[in-house]
């Protein structure tokens, strides 16, 4: 590892390698940083499995809305026959491979098992951000950094101002994702099977006999022969800034699993047979800290299909809302032929001058936060910030005086849309 670098990015999630590469193809040196043993986030480290919608459709036909590098990540995935026919499902081993393959022929630096654990900046300037891993602690610093930890750590450390959760605090629920094996059920499909379950599971959730707040059980299908995927853990009212907390919650939510898993068994013939294949090993979590930006995207500019001008990415994801407090999710869902935009302004700190953020932590509200969280969108958003840092460094600018017109142009280039 260097000392210095043209571009430090923070968390190997997608929104992290999206960053990554879109810097290091425009030629810079870019060090990334991952806190466990691989890349991929939320699809490898939570299980978070499959992709929601990346498309919008028009008189029936499907026009991809997440392109460049997230569209290279589907091609090689299905190159190895690891994704769906349908490009949602895929296999999260292969999903390891083929990000490794693509940091390591962008010629970027990684170290894995690694954590930011500080940072200093001065006016609004990043001067250096601290890190500890095997070696100890080092100090390294870049002209330019990217915040993709998803939880915002290197903002906060540095000193920029944030959000969390709604208006009274809370963040939308913590879930364990968990994989379940030798499922008997032949040729139902995966919204028969969660309809011959949750009518009970309602009925013992009234009685008291199941204790996740969750209001319904969400199943998908696996790249696996009789296996399931579930998504239905519910872990409220846990911070997910406190160590105290998800230790609290991952406790919580392995015993919800097991709850759920008993449950099945000991009621449904098509999970009679079945058994535990593995857990996420950490929980997962869908909102943290939301950096204060340059400019915040409301859920009027999710749900108008607002296009900014200095949009770097596009979605169409609901604003899908998991009660933090409780029960219910609320959707509220784009027309199906529409997207919106995310400016570039959200992802710039307020104030900053070499930092931009990437992710889940970008500059939104809770609401439209629950929009843009998805993967494919955040690997886009992250393939912006690192285009936009590159520009900025290769012309000279500050982060907030780059040329939008320029980073537009090379995320053209790569076949990225805006």
């Amino acid at each position: 590892m260097k000392q210095h670098y043209d571009v430090l990015v923070a968390g190997g999630g997608f929104a992290g390698v999206g960053a990554a590469i879109g810097a290091a193809r425009e030629g810079k040196h870019v060090l990334l940083v991952e806190q466990f043993g691989c890349l991929g986030g939320a699809a490898c480290h939570n299980l978070v499995n499959p992709f929601m919608v990346y498309w919008r459709t028009i008189n029936g036909k499907k026009e991809i809305l997440n392109g460049g590098i997230f569209a290279e990540i589907i091609k090689r995935l299905t190159t190895r026959n690891a994704i769906s026919k349908n490009g949602m499902i895929f296999h999260e081993e292969y999903l390891k491979v083929v990000l490794d393959e693509l940091v390591q022929e962008s010629e970027i630096d990684v170290l894995f098992h690694t954590s930011v654990i500080g940072g200093q900046s001065v006016n609004g300037e990043v001067q250096s951000v601290s890190l500890f891993n095997k070696n100890g602690v080092s100090v390294v610093k870049a002209d330019m950094y990217i915040d993709a930890t998803g939880d915002g750590d290197l903002l906060a450390f540095v000193g920029f101002d944030y959000e969390v959760g709604d208006e009274n605090g809370n963040c939308q629920p913590l879930t364990l994702c968990f994989n379940v094996g030798g499922v008997d059920y032949g040729d139902m499909s995966y919204f028969e099977v969660r309809k011959k379950v949750l009518s009970l599971y309602k009925e013992w959730q009234a009685q008291g006999k199941i204790k996740n707040p969750r209001e319904n059980v969400l199943i998908f299908h696996s790249l696996l022969p009789n296996t399931l995927h579930f998504n239905s853990t519910r872990v409220i009212k846990k911070s997910p800034l406190s160590a105290e907390d998800l230790t609290a919650a991952e406790f919580e939510a392995r015993a919800q699993m097991l709850e759920l898993l008993d449950f099945l068994k000991g009621n449904f013939e098509l999970f009679k047979t079945c058994y535990l294949i593995n857990s996420a090993p950490c929980i997962g979590v869908r909102e943290s800290r939301r950096v204060i930006g340059e400019y915040m995207m409301t859920a009027d500019d999710v749900l108008s299909c607002r296009k900014f001008k200095d949009g770097i990415a596009r979605g169409n994801y609901p604003i899908d809302i998991h009660n933090p407090t409780g029960t219910g999710t609320t959707l509220r869902a784009l027309p199906t032929d529409e997207y919106y935009t995310v400016p570039l302004k959200a992802l710039i700190p307020k104030g900053a001058k070499n930092l931009l953020v990437a992710g889940r932590c970008i500059s939104v509200t809770h609401e439209a936060q629950a929009s843009i969280r998805i993967m494919p969108i955040v690997c886009c958003i992250g393939e912006g910030a690192g285009v936009a840092a590159a520009m900025a460094l290769s012309t000279g600018k500050n982060i907030n005086e780059v040329d939008i017109k320029l980073v537009q142009q090379k995320l053209k280039k790569y076949d990225a849309l805006y």
